[in-house]
């Protein structure tokens, strides 16, 4: 890959530019996003090097990559990185959702084949491949990871409602990370402690 052929150059701004086109069109590996993170902080980019490591989080949550967003943001305590293991499959099922598309594909292929080389024409013997359409449909359409975003503002409020108005529920700083559920003109409604709230788009940097 060209980009890392940069990276290992120490041609970072170069290397940075083809990971950006690649992260931005969904195309990314946890390898990647830690080349990313590396450049970002050696650039001074905390903010873009927590996003980052967020982000690769979600792909190998591991204690050591909260460690390190802590200390890119000064947080003691983060909030929104728990990932249930039925999440670390979907999220194994989104990174490799190519893959698993491929295979599915091929299978359907050879079911096919192998029907048509029977001669069977009975219903029953359909059922496989028309599990393997409907597997394959669902996959492309519907597989997803999260919608989250991190908390980049500083200071941010968390509020009740989607307005000046709303009572406060909590003062962050940078660092911590919320699910997003829908968006409301200048607000995300966001899941925040097991509870529904809202936060500024301007505080908040998608993932």
């Amino acid at each position: 890959m060209i980009a890392d052929s940069l990276f290992n150059q120490r041609s970072y701004k170069e290397a940075m530019g083809i990971y950006q086109e690649n992260y931005q069109s969904g195309i990314y590996s946890p390898s990647m996003l830690l080349k990313m993170a590396f450049i970002s902080e050696g650039i001074g980019d905390k903010e873009s090097a927590a996003l980052y490591l967020s982000k690769y989080y979600d792909l190998s949550p591991n204690p050591q990559t909260i460690t390190k967003i802590k200390s890119l943001t000064g947080q003691n305590e983060l909030v929104g990185y728990e990932v249930s293991d039925g999440m670390r499959f979907v999220l194994f099922l989104v990174e490799y959702k190519e893959i698993v598309v491929g295979v599915l594909s091929l299978l359907l292929i050879v079911s096919l084949i192998f029907l048509w080389s029977k001669g069977d024409t009975e219903a029953r013997f359909f059922w496989p491949s028309g599990l393997l359409i409907t597997l394959i449909f669902l996959i492309n359409n519907f597989l997803k990871g999260p919608n989250t975003g991190l908390v980049t503002g500083s200071p941010t409020f968390i509020v009740s409602k989607p307005s000046a108005g709303g009572e406060l529920i909590d003062l962050v700083e940078p660092g911590h990370r919320v699910k997003i559920r829908s968006s409301k003109d200048v607000w995300y409604e966001v899941e925040w402690k097991d509870q529904i709230a809202y936060i500024k788009k301007e505080k908040v940097t998608r993932q």
